[in-house]
């Protein structure tokens, strides 16, 4: 029986979930896990809760705007701190804080006492939190995890997301709001807050992959080195400066056109609702999970480079249907088509940087990564509206669906792509590369004899 348990546990780690033969990745994801479901509780209890205090659209803005302000504010320097402290200590120090902040707002919440400023306070905190988190996380993954497992690491984050954030995390806040009140649903999201700093708590320390050098004595200063450091290397780095302008054009053309005029597509050509519009986002979010999982299966493509750009380009294509389609489900089935184009590739790009970013750098360069992101979403939120007034929805789609694609043969061609992935492989394991000695690991076959 053993026998038979340890072989069908072995092939089971063999696959997409074979990060987790390792005891601190385990650690490290329950924390991610519960952040992730906390973030989807907290989504919609600030909204409710800013009904709740009377509030509208113009002050849900204001909440929104602290957070995505204290984010855009944070990233870069999040960079450089990923580089210089041992990540798990920015982690913790950011979970905790945003424990505290979201257990502050419950408390007022639940007293009858909340304002709408507290909310605003709280959500700049977590905002200023948050922009720690990513480059602390890609910084730290390399260090805890062999590099063949990095892919399979990247594809089951890829795939929590809309799972985790964007369909369990709601779906319970929904249900506490109905049962109880917005109050309640945020003290949850600080009990959830409270377990994945308890995970993280029981993650080792891992050493910092980072030269001792003579650095300026000014912490200032030396800060400022770094993030010039880090701009240097992205500019004079071909496949990173072409991908990360690529992402940028990317992020600017689609981002609007999904998230503010498919609504109005759905109403005013199809004649949906708000249920249709959710089928809509729900199929986006699947398509998201299923091409994470689904890419967290296969080895780094060789072609990996010229594969993550294409996909990224002609998986906006479908995006033309919507700007011609009435139905919802064609419109469903388009952005579903799209989720799996957008997530699948954002695996290959996780592991890539990971791979092959050195170590000293992974933070600032991931602080980079996010960056852009947040920059250029609101401003492709901005102009959808006033461009699809201008050119009409369906031109608005075309742009987006078919653009895309000329820029990924353009960022490839001129970054030399298909030279620099045959130049620099990652099909294959690198020579010495496992998981830091300071770190205890758990083999599958450990876990699956003492279950048995």
């Amino acid at each position: 029986m053993s026998e038979v348990t340890a072989t069908s546990g072995s092939r089971w780690m063999r696959g997409p979930l074979r990060p987790f033969r390792w005891g601190q990745y385990r650690l490290l994801a329950g924390s991610v896990t519960m952040s992730l479901f906390a973030a989807g509780v907290w989504l919609i209890a600030l909204v409710w809760q800013v009904i709740a205090l009377g509030g509208g659209p113009t002050e849900l803005s204001l909440v929104s705007a602290a957070a995505a302000g204290g984010m855009v504010a944070t990233t870069l320097l999040g960079g450089v701190l990923a580089d210089r402290v041992p990540q798990r200590r920015i982690l913790l120090a950011v979970a905790g804080a945003r424990t505290v902040a979201i257990a502050a707002v419950a408390a007022l919440a639940v007293g009858d006492v909340l304002h709408l400023w507290h909310l605003i306070v709280a959500a700049g905190v977590i905002g200023l939190g948050n922009g720690f988190t990513y480059p602390a996380y890609s910084a730290m993954l390399p260090s805890i995890l062999p590099a063949e497992d990095l892919m399979a690491a990247n594809g089951v984050e890829g795939m929590l997301r809309p799972t985790i954030m964007q369909a369990a995390g709601p779906a319970l806040a929904s249900a506490l709001i109905a049962a109880s009140s917005p109050g309640a649903a945020i003290a949850v999201v600080a009990v959830l807050e409270a377990i994945g700093v308890a995970f993280l708590l029981l993650v080792r320390q891992v050493p910092l992959r980072r030269d001792k050098v003579a650095e300026p004595a000014h912490p200032v200063r030396s800060a400022v080195v770094d993030l010039k450091a880090g701009f240097v290397y992205m500019v004079r780095t071909p496949w990173l400066l072409a991908t990360l302008l690529f992402a940028s054009a990317l992020i600017l053309l689609i981002m609007g056109p999904v998230e503010v005029l498919i609504p109005f597509v759905i109403k005013d050509r199809a004649g949906g609702g708000p249920g249709d519009h959710a089928i809509v986002m729900a199929a986006f979010g699947v398509g998201g999970a299923i091409g994470s999982l689904g890419m967290a299966m296969f080895k780094m493509p060789r072609r990996y480079l010229t594969v993550m750009n294409l996909f990224w380009g002609a998986g906006c294509l479908p995006l033309v249907l919507i700007g011609l389609s009435a139905n919802v489900w064609v419109i469903a089935a388009a952005v579903f088509v799209v989720g799996i184009c957008f997530s699948a590739p954002m695996v290959i790009w996780g592991t890539l940087l990971q791979r092959r970013v050195p170590p000293h750098m992974l933070g600032r360069v991931s602080s980079l990564d996010f960056f852009v992101s947040l920059v250029f979403m609101p401003v492709s939120m901005a102009l959808a509206g006033p461009v699809s007034s201008g050119i009409g929805l369906g031109a608005t789609f075309a742009v987006a669906g078919l653009v895309p694609t000329g820029i990924a043969v353009l960022a490839i061609v001129l970054a030399k792509m298909p030279k620099d992935e045959l130049a620099h492989p990652l099909d294959i394991k690198p020579a010495g590369d496992e998981p830091s000695e300071d770190i205890e690991v758990t083999p599958a076959k450990e876990l699956v004899g003492s279950a048995a």
